[in-house]
């Protein structure tokens, strides 16, 4: 094969759609080592567990649609998707959007064990951001994949940690500020008893003269026959906080077991799980918040001294390290992020904004293609269908190719960075006229193209965490990408839910409902 027919080829499979894609960034640096962030994206509050010679994390994944995402892996180090212990949620009808819509609610800082041969998530969720009120769930299956069945408890039981004793016995530590240690009833349906307190804000001022601190986000093992209670203090710019006591129910002692921002200032480490290998090693997943991209998971070591934990190298990160000694071998991966949209199902990576309308959407409809049909809406914040993936760090950019000709006046149909606020470059469809137009938060910034010649269009959004902006282009050729209205700023005014790209098709008339967006694939690059 010459050079010149490989050089042709090259400039050939960018326009016939065949371009090799280039996987998510991998911390595996593929010669022993790895560096820190885990995942450059947003996997918050993570916690993890051992079964057999496989890890598996879970995840905070708050309104969207599957819930509660489970990953697997067999080093620590490189992670796929496994499955989600919540298909939808059944618990309001706004998470249909019908009479409001349930932004922030749903999974929040979910629990991972195993014990004989099932698998249990437990999460919580609040009844409305700042509210005290709420419930807790617990789930099962046999395996990450489901069937889950889901348990909803009247008690809202606030980050909740499961434990399950040597006895048999199950507990939840939880609580915000104040720990409660609650026990559930043999077969785990309803909770036994009064919570008792463990924790409150008056203790740890020796850390803080004047007053102590309040703790959340507990975790909970036995080791030695010594309970440990993982937790952590300070929020966003916080640290780690491990309990012990000879009691479940105490009196406990605290030690601060990582106290550490230099990686990310002045973000601290803090918030996550450890894990014992069969080797006898300990380590912990711990999240780092990085503003609108979201907050990313980091891999730490972790020494026991005196009878505690100690992570990272002395209690400070080192960033990069050696990979645990799992003696599994694994080639460099992240979790998938490009779909072809060819099977019958979506990848695992996708999650809809609330509970999607399955009667408009489809992977069959038209083989080879995502068809997302229109639905009556105000703006891109109430549109049911739209379905979202994360943005990955440190420059992320994810490229769609779009068959527009089956939209409806009124329709409106792309790819968005989406939270609060939110920017989109779409179709947009009036007076049997197709034009291009790019929108941030909801005004027009500029007409890219007043009227499209055809209704095939590749649409592509870029992001950097440099001053968290994104940025939108467009091609009509498949080959050639222009920019396209103003730098969108992105931002976080849904607390604690980074940005997302996503694919969506919504309608601002009643008679557009049921115009048809085809999406032919949907590709993410790292930068």
């Amino acid at each position: 094969m010459t050079t010149r027919f490989l050089t042709l080829l090259l400039c050939l499979l960018p326009a016939l759609g065949l371009c090799a894609q280039s996987p998510a960034r991998s911390a595996d640096n593929g010669d022993g080592t790895f560096t820190n962030p885990l995942l450059w994206a947003d996997w918050p509050d993570p916690d993890v567990v051992r079964v057999g010679s496989d890890f598996y994390m879970v995840s905070t994944s708050m309104h969207y649609v599957p819930g509660c995402p489970i990953l697997r892996s067999k080093d620590l180090v490189n992670w796929e998707m496994a499955g989600y212990a919540v298909d939808r949620y059944d618990d309001d009808p706004r998470y249909d959007m019908q009479g409001g819509t349930l932004y922030l609610n749903g999974a929040w800082a979910s629990s991972i064990r195993h014990r004989d041969g099932k698998f249990y998530v437990a999460f919580c969720t609040p009844y409305g951001w700042g509210t005290d009120r709420g419930h807790f769930s617990l789930c099962t299956a046999d395996d990450p994949a489901g069937p889950w069945e889901r348990t909803v408890f009247p008690e809202y039981m606030y980050d909740p940690g499961l434990f399950f004793d040597d006895d048999g016995r199950a507990y939840v530590v939880h609580g915000q500020g104040t720990l409660y240690v609650s026990e559930l009833a043999a077969d785990l349906k309803s909770v036994k008893g009064e919570p008792v307190v463990i924790w409150d804000t008056r203790f740890g001022a020796d850390r803080k003269p004047g007053g102590g601190f309040g703790l959340e986000g507990a975790h909970v093992y036995k080791r030695n026959g010594m309970y440990y209670v993982l937790c952590p203090a300070g929020g966003t710019e916080g640290w780690q906080v491990c309990l012990r006591s000879r009691s479940i129910y105490g009196p406990y002692e605290y030690k601060v077991v990582l106290d550490d921002d230099s990686s990310y200032p002045p973000n601290g480490l803090h918030q996550g799980g450890m894990v014992e290998l069969e080797n006898g090693d300990w380590w912990a997943v711990i999240m780092q918040d990085r503003g609108a991209i979201g907050r990313v998971p980091c891999l730490l070591p972790v020494t026991w001294k005196d009878g505690w934990p100690v992570m990272g190298a002395d209690g400070r990160d080192a960033v990069t390290y050696e990979k645990p000694a799992t003696g599994r071998r694994s080639k460099p991966s992240a979790p998938a992020a490009s779909d072809e949209f060819d099977g019958r199902r979506l990848g695992l990576q996708w999650q809809w904004n609330h509970n999607p309308d399955p009667a408009r959407w489809s992977l069959t409809a038209r083989r080879g293609y995502l068809r997302l049909e229109a639905a009556p809406a105000a703006d891109l914040k109430t549109a049911r269908n739209s379905l979202t993936q994360r943005v990955q760090g440190p420059l992320s950019e994810a490229t769609a190719e779009l068959d527009a000709s089956g939209l409806k006046d009124g329709n409106v149909a792309g790819l968005a960075v989406f939270e609060d606020p939110y920017a989109y470059i779409a179709v947009r469809q009036a007076g049997g006229k197709r034009s291009l137009v790019m929108c941030d938060n909801g005004r027009v910034a500029e007409v890219a193209v007043d009227s499209l010649p055809t209704g095939r269009v590749w649409l592509r959004a870029r992001i950097t965490d440099r001053g968290f902006t994104a940025r939108f282009y467009y091609s009509l050729d498949g080959r050639t990408f222009r920019p396209a209205g103003t730098e969108m700023k992105m931002g976080l005014g849904l607390p604690w839910t980074a940005n997302r790209f996503a694919l969506f098709n919504f309608t601002t008339s009643a008679a557009g409902a049921g115009g048809r967006a085809d999406f032919n694939w949907f590709r993410f690059r790292p930068r």
